[in-house]
Order: structure tokens, then C-alpha cells, then sequence
């Protein structure tokens, strides 16, 4: 085989390639949580404590809103109650329409924020007349009435503040429903343009994050598509006797380490009841030593990845 060690190179000015302010990750998350936005795929035997684990992960990365798309909501109530799920945004794994549903509210939610801050533009330019030496008879009837309530001027209000809301959809115990298998389609598209959904005027959007549960990383029908594989910016990976599952996500998700090594995490990782591996791969280089954690709580650094 040729070698190339001897090639010069030539920088051509002004063709550096530059970043836009917008990214993948719009929503800035505490030191130690995984990025947002997220398609996190969590794979565990019935038991193994999916649900537990998700809901503390979700609950610590400070969602405004959750849509949940399962049938056992209420059998997991106490844990539901954490990320304070409205009923409303609860739907049946055979609904068809629950992915059109939940795309529609992220779009009203981008709406209620665009114009609370159109509003708040008009509240600031509206107060500044009143202020000024401006005869009252000159200001616009419409604002008047807009901002005068309960006998004095008020500001626009806004559910979040005027933040953008940040948001989530879990899917739990859906696998083999109607939505994985008739309405695949539309899910696997919804895991591609899932941070694009809720797009502003000013540029970016709101986007959603995804949280699907599995008993398996790959079904014959019925459970994740490739599509929805290849999204996954983190794996949630509890005990499995199936090797050839195992070394299925190792591929997946294995490459900053050798296959051994992957395992070895994984073993560490599940050691003991109802522990995980989590696997970060978009991690915070600056602030997470690894991409590679035992539940939350634990970073394991593999001996070669301390190599790269």
C-alpha cells in the first residue's frame, strides 16, 4: 500500500468552514444531564426498570411539557406524577393520530410564544407613549384595550415566561401497537425532523425531544426502525442474555472503543439489579470525562478511550 507521509499541504484562505449560531442542541441542560435535543433509546426485558430510569432522566433534564404514548400510564402513576404529565397530552398506543396531535400542539405552543413576544414589542412601544408627552387621544385604540385589564395596564403573559418551552414525548409499552406497525412511517419521520418540528419566525425551533422504551433494539415488526435507530443520540442498555443483540448496539454505538472494551462497560455497567449502561454520544466534552455512565450517577473511562 502507498504511504502518504511525505504530502505537503495548502491552506486556502477565507474557505474555513463556520458553524451557525442555530444547533442540533438548542436547549442548554445542567453540567452533568445529557444535551438537548435527544432521541434516547432505552432497551430492557419487561421488570428491568425502563420506566424508572427514563422518568428520572426526563425529570432531571427539566421538561416543560411531556406527551406520553402508552398504555400503562396509570399503572405508573407515582412516577408519571414527577414530570407532572397534563392528561390531555396522554395518548393510546393505537392512535393513529397521536403523532399529527402532538406536532399540532408543538406548533400552538410555537404560536403562543411568537406572540407573546410580537405582544411584548407592542407593550414596550404602547408604554413608551404613555410615558411621553403624547396627547392620550393619540394612542392606538387597539393597544388600549389590548393591555388596560382590571383597571390598569398590564403586560402581555406567557405560560413559560417567554421562554421557549422545552419538550418531550415518551413512548412506553408501544412496541407491536398499531402506531409502530400501520403508523411506522410517520413515527420514523417524526425521529428525523423531531428538532425541527415548531419552526420560528426568527429562526431555529422549538423541537421535541424522543424517549422510546424497548424490550428489544431490533423486532421483526412491530419495534424500532433503522430510521429511528440511527437518530439515537444516547442508549439506555439494561441486562441482556441475547448476544447478538448486545453486540448489535455495540455497533451502533461502540466505535470511540474496541468491541472488548464495549463490553466491559456494558458488564460494569449492568452488575447488579436493575442497573444500566447509559451511553452519551454527543457528550459534553469539556465537562463529562466519558461517554459512559453506570445509571446517571457514574462515569466509567475505559483504559483505550483514554488513548484517543
Amino acid at each position: 500500500m502507498p504511504t502518504y507521509n511525505r504530502m505537503k499541504t495548502q491552506t486556502i484562505p477565507g474557505l474555513e468552514i463556520k458553524v451557525p449560531k442555530a444547533t442540533a442542541f438548542a436547549y442548554e441542560t445542567d453540567p452533568m444531564m445529557l444535551k438537548s435535543h435527544q432521541v434516547c433509546v432505552v432497551v430492557g426485558k419487561r421488570g428491568s426498570g425502563k420506566t424508572l430510569a427514563s422518568v428520572n432522566l426526563m425529570n432531571r433534564m427539566k421538561y416543560d411539557r411531556v406527551f406520553v404514548i402508552s398504555p400503562s400510564v396509570h399503572s405508573n402513576r407515582a412516577m408519571m406524577d414527577m414530570l407532572k404529565i397534563d392528561p390531555e397530552d396522554v395518548y393510546d398506543v393505537d392512535d393513529l393520530d397521536s403523532i399529527d396531535d402532538i406536532k399540532a400542539k408543538i406548533d400552538a405552543e410555537r404560536d403562543d410564544y411568537e406572540r407573546y413576544h410580537e405582544d411584548m414589542k407592542k407593550y414596550r412601544e404602547f408604554m413608551k407613549k404613555i410615558h411621553s408627552d403624547e396627547s392620550i387621544f393619540s394612542l392606538d385604540e387597539d393597544a388600549l384595550m389590548s393591555f388596560y385589564r382590571n383597571g390598569k395596564f398590564q403586560k402581555p403573559v406567557h405560560k413559560w415566561n417567554g421562554r421557549r418551552p422545552h419538550m418531550a414525548v415518551l413512548f412506553d409499552d408501544a412496541m407491536g401497537s398499531q402506531l409502530f406497525t400501520k403508523g411506522v412511517r410517520k413515527l420514523s419521520k417524526l425521529s428525523i425532523y423531531s428538532r425541527h418540528l415548531g419552526q420560528l419566525k426568527e429562526g431555529g425551533a422549538l423541537g421535541v425531544s424522543l424517549y422510546f422504551l424497548v424490550q428489544s433494539w431490533k423486532a421483526q415488526v412491530g419495534g424500532l426502525t433503522k430510521a429511528i435507530r440511527n437518530q439515537a443520540t444516547s442508549l439506555i442498555i439494561f441486562k441482556t442474555a441475547n448476544e447478538k443483540e448486545l453486540q448489535d448496539i455495540q455497533e451502533s454505538c461502540g466505535g470511540e472503543v474496541s468491541r472488548d472494551t464495549f463490553h466491559g462497560v456494558y458488564n460494569k455497567a449492568t452488575d447488579g439489579e436493575h442497573n444500566f449502561l447509559l451511553v452519551d454520544m454527543h457528550y459534553k466534552k469539556d465537562v463529562h470525562p466519558s461517554p459512559y455512565r453506570k445509571n446517571l450517577n457514574e462515569f466509567i473511562v475505559p483504559d483505550d478511550f483514554l488513548k484517543h
